[in-house]
């Protein structure tokens, strides 16, 4: 197996210039870090600190995971810092890490619930999320070095990863964290610091599933067992997706990336690949979503895909970016670029609304009218993950390899590239996802032997490609990726033109709850129709096989979006973007709607 083919371009080396884009990391900045700050001073999560650190008296409060909310806010402001320094903020955050330094025990352990509540219980239940905390608070201090420099929460966090490693691993401890998180922490903090037992570590508790040494409140109910967990048997030997969905996605993503730093690792990529066919071919909604039903936040049978009572975690959208952002790193193949696209345009972004204040735990595809945005959650892990994924989504713009540039996502924006042979810079223009039309310049470069490649996405019907405005056949299109080789010279423009007609979308017919039913999309969007725009009985919507469909840019509705119009004899009704639904009047919604011959 060959090892990585190809390497991450991280957002810092990119500036995104997008209309659409643009907006929410604004709208991120302004008012969903601050309302998720706030929310975590006003419900006691960080208070829970300084109680730990003996600078404030009481017991701990909330649900003994909370810490874990602190750690992704802190993650979140450490991006934004990346995009704009903000020394309020910055501020605000030493403060906090401050405090969590002095919460901190003398060994390196740190989880505020056990510290106050329940010290003589440490490690005793896997399920109580001690891990999924410690590695929500590695990914933070990663970043927030990254970002300003300042190694306090990095030191905190290998103080904490040495504790792990002096309990557990071989001839220690057995472990198998109820809630995957940690690996991945230990691998982003093995990057940045170069210590490798941090990387064993993370490949030993993987190697721990599935042999029988979980215990605790999972283990403990015949409605969950092992497999609510992913601890039912051995990652290399796994092939259909089970349990809790935001579990599942942090646990690939961690087998990914030992992948990534581990050409031996062919067992794990094979079972990778099974899992992706079992996720994305049987269990995946139209709108990205995963996970069908509450009573296990995750998985129920292939198929099985209701539309009113769909649980679709904001946080499980996330986790699949994750995934197949680094599936993507191992194949090369778009169609993991396009799982990505379907998720930043419909699954994640429809978790939280367009003020940036209020946000979606649950994402169903139907409802009532009954179901809508909250500014918080008891349990509130989907708020404070979006507040660490919208600033870092230029992540998933860009990918290189030796001397290849891989173009994943059309966002405008200006890149740099350090190839093999030299630097390149990239210049993207575009209007995307409302038009289809894309340019590419090619900046200041110390290169000229390079290639390009485009992803050609798996909704695209027809595109049309030209070099310096003159059209070319010039390119060889595979997995999904057009290639285009010749010698670049600063200033060449290549422009792509993709076809973005209204589509229908059909449901595998072992979908029962789809059948004679139809969903529209428009490029990367899918659409809904809310009660707001189709007055009337809006049980009666539906689309006949003769429906025509036009549609237009509507820069008043919704911050500005493309609204679909369906003519359809007398009738006419409004479909607008999923991810923008319930942002205004209470009404209902659904995605799928009948079709009529």
């Amino acid at each position: 197996m060959k090892k990585k083919i190809l390497e991450p371009v991280y957002f810092t080396d990119i500036r995104i210039k997008d209309n659409f884009w643009t907006k929410k990391t604004k709208t991120h900045q302004r008012n969903t870090l601050a309302i998720c700050l706030e929310k975590c001073q006003e419900t006691g999560r960080l208070d829970n600190f300084k109680k730990a650190a003996g600078e404030k008296e009481g017991k701990f409060e909330g649900i003994y995971f909370n810490d874990s909310d602190v750690y992704k806010v802190l993650e979140g402001v450490a991006y934004a810092l990346m995009l704009e320094e903000d020394a309020e903020l910055e501020k605000k955050a030493d403060q906090i890490i401050a405090d969590i330094a002095g919460a901190q025990e003398e060994n390196g352990y740190l989880d505020t619930y056990f510290t106050l509540n329940a010290p003589e219980e440490k490690w005793t239940d896997m399920e109580k999320h001690e891990m999924y905390c410690g590695g929500h608070l590695m990914e933070a201090a990663v970043a927030y070095k990254q970002a300003t420099g300042k190694g306090v929460l990095l030191e905190v966090a290998c103080r904490l990863a040495d504790h792990y490693d002096s309990v557990f691993g071989p001839g220690k401890e057995h472990w198998v964290p109820g809630h995957e998180e940690v690996e991945l922490g230990l691998i982003k903090l093995y990057r940045e610091t170069g210590e490798e037992r941090y990387l064993r570590l993370a490949k030993w508790l993987l190697e721990e599933r599935g042999h029988g040494y979980g215990k605790g409140e999972i283990w403990d109910k015949k409605e969950w067992g092992p497999a609510y967990c992913q601890d039912d048997k051995p990652v290399k030997d796994m092939s259909d997706v089970k349990g809790h969905a935001v579990r599942a996605m942090y646990l690939y993503a961690a087998m990914a990336d030992i992948v990534i730093l581990n050409e031996k690792e062919e067992e794990y990529l094979k079972a990778l690949d099974r899992l992706w066919e079992s996720v994305v071919g049987r269990n995946m909604y139209v709108t990205g979503g995963i996970g069908q039903t509450k009573d296990n936040e995750g998985f129920t049978q292939d198929y099985d895909l209701p539309n009113d009572t769909a649980y679709c975690e904001t946080c499980a959208s996330v986790g699949m970016i994750y995934w197949n952002w680094r599936m993507n790193m191992l194949h090369a193949d778009a169609r993991y670029a396009d799982i990505v696209e379907q998720e930043l345009y419909n699954g994640a972004l429809a978790g939280v609304s367009l003020d940036g204040n209020r946000f979606f735990y649950v994402n169903p595809l139907e409802t009532d009218g009954s179901h809508h945005r909250q500014e918080w959650y008891d349990c509130s892990c989907c708020p404070t993950q979006i507040a660490r994924f919208i600033p870092s989504i230029g992540n998933y713009i860009y990918n290189k390899s030796d001397n290849n540039i891989w173009i994943n996502q059309f966002i405008k924006s200006e890149s740099e590239h350090v190839l093999e042979g030299g630097k390149v810079q990239i210049i993207q223009e575009g209007n995307y996802p409302w038009e289809g039309s894309m340019r590419f310049i090619i900046g200041a470069t110390s290169l000229e032997d390079f290639n390009i490649f485009i992803r050609i996405s798996k909704w695209v019907n027809s595109f049309n490609i030209t070099i310096n405005d003159k059209n070319t056949s010039d390119y060889i299109l595979g997995k999904g990726y057009l290639k285009l080789t010749r010698s670049w010279k600063q200033g060449d423009q290549v422009s792509l033109t993709l076809d973005m007609p209204v589509k229908r979308v059909y449901s595998d017919p072992r979908v029962k709850n789809n059948l004679e039913k139809v969903a529209l999309q428009r490029g990367p969007i899918v659409y809904c129709f809310e009660e707001v725009d189709n007055p009337g009985d809006f049980n009666d919507i539906s689309i006949s096989q003769e429906a025509i469909f036009s549609y237009e840019y509507d820069r008043e509705l919704l911050d500005g979006v493309v609204k679909i119009k369906v003519h359809d004899g007398e009738n006419t009704f409004t479909a607008v973007p999923y991810y923008s639904w319930d942002n205004r009047e209470e009404g209902r919604m659904k995605v799928w709607v009948k079709e009529r011959e």
